[in-house]
């Protein structure tokens, strides 16, 4: 394996990946082919909750492995790993939101959650947000209020309208007409936006008073990274459809989007197969997300989150960062500006810190580091940080 092979043969998504070659990662660290030592505050961008080849998570895939792994397409065998799962979740979950669909990553869950509301309204208008990302394929594109990252592919799916975020007066576009709201419970793209003043709530009530179902991505704060198992929890607002993925598996390719039974069974007929998915249900992903579900219930993981929180907020303060915005392990320093933001980034990469950039807000950092982090390392990582911005100069961006 070599860089100019990645170059060659792999497609690339933008002109400058940061091309770190990748020789094995454990806990908190992700070591290079050099032999460096890279302290992850990024976590595979929220997805490896447990940290890098937890030894339970291993050892539930080794396990499964020995048993079976793919065996039929989903919803036709019963595959244990995949029930228990969906049981557990369902015992850890408000009452209404009993029934799982499991497929093979957020974006999926997310084009599923659709065709479900539509099919249970009879509606058509989905409402979005503006700056929300929700993935990249067809439908989740649709939902994205950024022209300029939807124009190339248009036309995209019909019947989409648009809200500001955290505005109230918007909600009067919630309509009859309206099938569903499809919201992240906090933004993520846009700068790791948590909701103010009742937001979700009123949306809740909206919704229940037009008829129409509110579905809640939760796809990057699911899973304790906000300091609740999901970040909905924190806002006394239940969704009908909770879509999920990310760090539901320590780190395989995961999804799903879970409903009450009533609401779900409107996907089984008329026209059966109403979603279908090989992969989605994979025995040994489904073991991957059993074992990661056990580990933040059964230990303090999600109540240690929001002492780690603190403690970055402790620590991260310099006259260069204005503001920390998010929940939990889910943080955004936001910079002076994009340039900060540009160097922090890549003199980090340097240094052996790993940190990323948010899809919409130039001027954020992207703090989601696994949940397991120590807070030695979040001090060591924090350390760094404090010291490229005091080496910060106009100009010197690389």
């Amino acid at each position: 394996m070599s860089k100019k092979d990645f170059f060659t043969y792999q497609a690339q998504t933008t002109p400058h990946p940061l091309a770190l070659e990748v020789s094995h990662a454990k806990g908190s660290y992700v070591y290079d082919t050099d032999g460096n030592a890279h302290l992850d505050f990024v976590a595979g961008v929220s997805a490896c909750s447990l940290g890098h080849c937890h030894p339970k998570v291993v050892g539930a895939i080794k396990a499964q492995l020995d048993e079976y792994m793919h065996v039929m397409v989903y919803g036709e065998y019963v595959q244990k790993p995949a029930v228990e799962f969906s049981k557990l979740l369902s015992s850890l979950l408000p009452s209404n939101l009993n029934t799982t669909y499991l497929v093979n990553s957020g974006t999926e869950a997310m084009e599923g959650a659709l065709k479900l509301a539509r099919r249970h309204t009879g509606r058509s208008e989905i409402i979005a947000a503006k700056n929300a990302y929700h993935g990249n394929t067809m439908g989740s594109l649709s939902l994205m209020g950024l022209e300029e990252r939807k124009s190339p592919f248009r036309p995209l799916i019909p019947d989409i309208r648009f809200v500001h975020f955290n505005n109230e007066e918007d909600l009067s576009k919630i309509t009859e007409k309206t099938a569903a709201v499809a919201l992240e419970t906090i933004q993520g793209g846009a700068g790791f936006i948590v909701p103010k003043n009742d937001y979700l709530e009123k949306v809740r009530a909206r919704c229940n008073k037009v008829g129409a179902l509110l579905i809640l991505d939760e796809i990057q704060p699911g899973f304790g990274r906000t300091g609740k198992l999901f970040a909905f929890e924190h806002y006394n607002c239940t969704p009908d459809i909770l879509v999920i993925g990310k760090g539901m598996a320590s780190g395989l390719p995961v999804g799903a989007f879970v409903a009450s039974k009533q609401i779900m069974a409107d996907l089984k007929d008329n026209p059966k197969l109403g979603h279908i998915t090989t992969f989605g249900g994979n025995p040994v992903i489904a073991a991957s997300s059993l074992a990661t579900l056990k580990e933040i219930t059964e230990t303090d993981l999600i109540h240690q989150t929001l002492a780690k929180e603190k403690l970055f907020r402790k620590l991260l303060k310099h006259p260069l960062i204005k503001e920390i915005r998010g929940k939990g392990l889910m943080l955004a320093p936001i910079m002076q500006n994009k340039d900060v933001a540009d160097y922090l980034i890549l003199e980090a990469a340097k240094k052996g810190l790993i940190l990323f950039w948010l899809l919409f807000e130039p001027k954020a950092v992207r703090i989601s580091p696994p949940l397991t982090i120590s807070m030695k390392e979040i001090e060591e990582g924090c350390d760094h940080i404090i010291s490229i911005l005091n080496s910060y100069r106009p100009n010197t961006v690389n």
